[in-house]
C-alpha cells in the first residue's frame, strides 16, 4: 500500500485512514484468516457455499444437504426469509419462514453441515442465530446499517453481499459498520451490478470480476463471489465461478436444486446437483492451479 497516493479511482488515502480504517489493508501482505466451524476463510482452502434460494421443504433441504455434503461444499446455504423484488407471493412462490430455519437446522445437525442464511430483519436475529454459523445480509439491506450493527452485536460471522448499483468504497463503507463494533469475522460477497447490457434478457446484472483484486488491493477481508445470482442463467454459472477462484477468490456460492424447472424462486440459475457434483472437481482443478485448494 502506498500510503500517499490515492489507491483507486473511487477510494481516496484519506478513506484509508479516516472512512473505512479497519476495513482497509495495514501492509501488502495484510489479510484476515479466521474459522467458521473448523472452515478457514483467508488461507490456501476457498470454502464452497450450495443450497438452493429458497429453503422451500423439510424434504428438499435434507436431500440437497445431504448431496451437498458427499460433494464436497463447506457450507449449506438456503433462504427462509426472502427479499423477493415485488410484495406478492403465491403457494409456490413464497417464503418458509421459521419452519424454514427449524428445517435448515435439522439438515445441519443430520449432516454435519453449517448454515449460511440470510437476515432481513432485526427480529429475527434471536431464531436465526440459533442455527446460521454466518448471517447473509444481502444486496438490498447492505446500507441497512441499523440491521449491520445488529448483526455484528451477535458476534456470529457476517456475509455482506454487494448492493448492484454500489461501488468498492460503499461496499466497505458498510463493511465497516460491522467492524466498528468488534466483529472481526467479515465476508464481503461480489453478487453482480447493474449495467446496461447483460447479453441476455433474463439477466438483470454482470458478475464483476474485475472487483476482486480490486478490493484486495484494499482491504484485508476475504472475498466470495455468487456467480449463480450474478449471471441469472445456469449455463454461465460454471464458467463464472472457475473464473472467479482463478482471479483469486476466497469462497464460491452456487445454488443447486434437485429439480431447477420447478424451483420456487429464479428457476433459471440452479445447477442441478449432479452437475454441482461436476463443478466440484473443476473448481478443485483450478484452484491447484492457483496454489489454492477446494478439498480439505
Amino acid at each position: 500500500m502506498i500510503e500517499n497516493k490515492a489507491p483507486g479511482k473511487d477510494i481516496t488515502a484519506e478513506d484509508l485512514s479516516s472512512k473505512f480504517p479497519l476495513a482497509a489493508k495495514k501492509s501488502e501482505n495484510h489479510k484476515s484468516r479466521f474459522s467458521v466451524a473448523g472452515i478457514e476463510f483467508g488461507g490456501d482452502l476457498v470454502p464452497i457455499f450450495a443450497g438452493p434460494n429458497m429453503v422451500e421443504s423439510r424434504e428438499l433441504i435434507l436431500e440437497v444437504a445431504e448431496s451437498v455434503k458427499n460433494s464436497g461444499a463447506h457450507f449449506l446455504r438456503g433462504g427462509a426469509f426472502k427479499p423477493l423484488t415485488f410484495p406478492y407471493r403465491s403457494e409456490k412462490y413464497t417464503e418458509t419462514r421459521e419452519r424454514g430455519v427449524e428445517w435448515l437446522g435439522e439438515a445441519k445437525e443430520r449432516y454435519s453441515l453449517p448454515v449460511i442464511t440470510e437476515v432481513m430483519e432485526e427480529r429475527f436475529l434471536p431464531l436465526i442465530t440459533d442455527v446460521a454459523d454466518i448471517l447473509q445480509v444481502g444486496t438490498r439491506n447492505m446500507q441497512n446499517f441499523p440491521l449491520l450493527t445488529a448483526c455484528a452485536k451477535t458476534g456470529k460471522p457476517v456475509m455482506l453481499k454487494r448492493h448492484f448499483g454500489c461501488s468498492l468504497r460503499d461496499w466497505l463503507g458498510a463493511a465497516e459498520y460491522i467492524l466498528c463494533e468488534g466483529n472481526s469475522q467479515v465476508l464481503l460477497c461480489e453478487r453482480g451490478v447493474a449495467v446496461p447490457h447483460t447479453h441476455r434478457d433474463s439477466s438483470r446484472f454482470l458478475l464483476d470480476l474485475q472487483v476482486v483484486p480490486a478490493a484486495k488491493e484494499i482491504t484485508h477481508l476475504p472475498i466470495i463471489v455468487d456467480p449463480s445470482h450474478a449471471t441469472f442463467w445456469e449455463p454461465w454459472v460454471k464458467p463464472m465461478a472457475l473464473a472467479s477462484i482463478a482471479c483469486g477468490a476466497d469462497g464460491i456460492m452456487v445454488e443447486t436444486h434437485p429439480d431447477p424447472k420447478n424451483a420456487a424462486v429464479d428457476s433459471l440459475q440452479p445447477m442441478t446437483l449432479g452437475a454441482f457434483d461436476k463443478l466440484m472437481l473443476k473448481m478443485e482443478k483450478v484452484a491447484r492451479a492457483v496454489d489454492r485448494k477446494v478439498h480439505q
